[in-house]
């Protein structure tokens, strides 16, 4: 069950990270105005997501990878209290509490992370 979850986390973020960069306007429209350079935010986000994704596939690579993980998701924190904040974004047709739950399932994503973070061999 270790490794399938492993490898469901690996695919998601490595998922996401194409997502990225084939559809950046789909992000695009959920950064917060008040950072500058959206284009290069969505295209640095998704580089780390693939690298990431991938990463977390090899014995070797698998702590730091998780570090990573963590990181990002606590970098892009912002993105999602937007989406919920401006409800202008491209997920707007989602309903509002959906888009409250993502802000504690970030919590969830990040504790799965660390998970890997601490037990690297599988």
């Amino acid at each position: 069950m270790k490794k399938i979850s492993l490898y469901a986390m690996a695919l998601f973020y490595t998922l996401a990270g194409v997502v990225h960069l084939v559809k950046p306007d789909v992000f695009r429209t959920i950064v917060p105005p008040y950072l500058p350079y959206h284009d290069l935010l969505i295209l640095l986000s998704g580089i780390a997501e693939l690298v990431l994704g991938i990463s977390l596939f090899f014995q070797k690579t698998r702590v730091l990878a998780a570090w990573g993980i963590i990181a990002l998701l606590i970098a892009v924190f912002p993105a999602n209290i937007y989406m919920f904040q401006a409800r202008q974004t491209a997920f707007q047709d989602l309903p509002a509490w959906i888009l409250l739950l993502r802000l504690p399932a970030q919590g969830l994503l990040i504790w799965a992370a660390f998970y890997f973070a601490r037990k690297p061999k599988l």
